[in-house]
């Protein structure tokens, strides 16, 4: 390996943790703080209705309203912070996080986003993580860059394997100018999450053509080598 290879290495973990660090403090902040002042605002308001309604009738109905907007706002900034958290597959597990984040990216996209999973398919904690951060910014560059109007995401059972397919009909790109002169960390990011499951990581594309990112879990392989 390169001194440069080293140190592009050491950015992406550096990237990385960065990523994750921040990710966790913004949803505790939404968490403990913003959610928790939400519901309390709800519950002041709550005092506000029994104290004056008998003076001011139509003060309740108001109220109301505000409150089921209130509860809104908190499930909102609830189910934000649950995304934005780094064990959400642990948590949720694969098949709920990635659902979840499919449909955080619907509301985000003009276009269509298909979502199949095999509910057969198990795989450990650690795959599981790589494929829902792989997932992420294959999701993440379809969107924002590709200018793809339909994206599908399988996870499925294939023979002795287990796959997570994410692809798009978007304008593609170049894989060895991207490599050579790579202009983001996309593609690094998921060659770097491949290589900690360890898992192995396909990626196809060509201008005009769109773009696959598929990864591929063996689990006999696995435990042969474990």
């Amino acid at each position: 390996m390169t001194e440069s290879q080293r140190f592009l290495q050491r950015m992406i973990v550096s990237t990385i943790n960065a990523r994750d660090v921040e990710s966790n403090r913004v949803s505790r902040l939404l968490h403990d703080e913003v959610g928790q002042v939400l519901s309390a605002v709800g519950l002041l308001l709550d005092v506000l209705k029994l104290d004056y309604r008998s003076q001011i009738p139509e003060l309740t109905e108001r109220v109301h309203e505000i409150q089921k907007m209130l509860e809104n706002a908190v499930q909102q900034v609830r189910s934000l912070s649950y995304d934005l958290n780094p064990s959400v597959v642990e948590r949720a597990g694969l098949q709920m996080a990635l659902d979840r984040l499919v449909g955080r990216y619907r509301g985000q996209f003009a276009g269509s986003l298909r979502y199949l999973y095999d509910s057969t398919v198990r795989v450990p904690l650690r795959i599981g993580n790589a494929w829902y951060k792989i997932a992420e910014l294959a999701l993440e560059n379809a969107r924002a860059h590709a200018d793809a109007t339909r994206i599908e995401i399988h996870v499925r059972n294939a023979q002795k394997k287990v796959m997570i397919e994410v692809r798009d009909n978007g304008k593609g790109f170049s894989l060895f100018e991207a490599k050579s002169n790579p202009k983001g960390l996309g593609l690094l990011l998921i060659e770097h999450y491949a290589a900690q499951a360890p898992i192995e990581v396909d990626i196809k594309s060509s201008p005009g053509k769109g773009t696959i990112v598929r990864s591929i879990y063996q689990p006999e392989e696995a435990a042969a080598k474990n």
